[in-house]
């Protein structure tokens, strides 16, 4: 009987001495290498993550506000005059478009648009291809809905459909950006 009680002890946990501190001393450790195990895994994720962030490009924005814009010139003092040199701005004329409204009232879109030119000497091009960019404009927006133009992303659509025609248009001519002067829908 007495080994029985000895051996009962010894799965408990308790040495023979009457010590039972050493089942706690095993699970102690477990849990201080799981805690080192989540303190790795949580600082290889943010080196990780920010890692990636750099590469791709997501960080630029805030390591441009430390360090100051990239397009600063060497005396420090603006931009560089060569990237705004060339840059020339065309208007087109305004253009009055009755929209698609599917059978309800007359809705109309005024619009006004200016391009900005890579150089001068696309500005022959643009005049030389001018009919066919009205005709491109016009025809993309009459088939334009009211809700296709509701918001920052329906103008950023808006835009982007415009650019694209006007590049096809004007091929050889490089076109950078088409910017809204005045957009009136009544």
């Amino acid at each position: 009987m007495a080994e029985e009680e000895a051996e009962d002890k010894d799965e408990e946990g308790e040495d023979d001495d009457g010590e039972g501190g050493g089942e706690g001393r095993r699970q102690a450790e477990p849990g201080k290498s799981k805690l080192i195990i989540i303190i790795g895994a949580a600082l290889l994720f943010v080196v990780g993550g920010t890692g990636a962030a750099y590469f791709t490009g997501l960080l630029d924005p805030v390591v441009e506000m430390m360090s100051g814009p990239a397009e600063m010139n060497a005396a420090g003092d603006g931009p560089t005059a060569a990237g705004l040199q060339n840059t020339v701005f065309y208007d087109l004329p305004e253009l009055l478009i009755k929209m698609n409204t599917g059978g309800r009232k007359s809705t109309f879109l005024k619009i006004r648009v200016s391009l900005e030119l890579a150089n001068a000497a696309d500005v022959p091009k643009i005049e030389a291809a001018m009919p066919r960019i009205i005709d491109n404009f016009q025809t993309y927006l009459r088939e334009l809905r009211i809700e296709d133009l509701k918001g920052s992303a329906g103008m950023y659509r808006l835009r982007e459909e415009l650019l694209t025609r006007v590049a096809a248009a004007t091929a050889p001519a490089r076109i950078n950006d088409v910017l809204f002067k005045e957009m009136l829908v009544q």
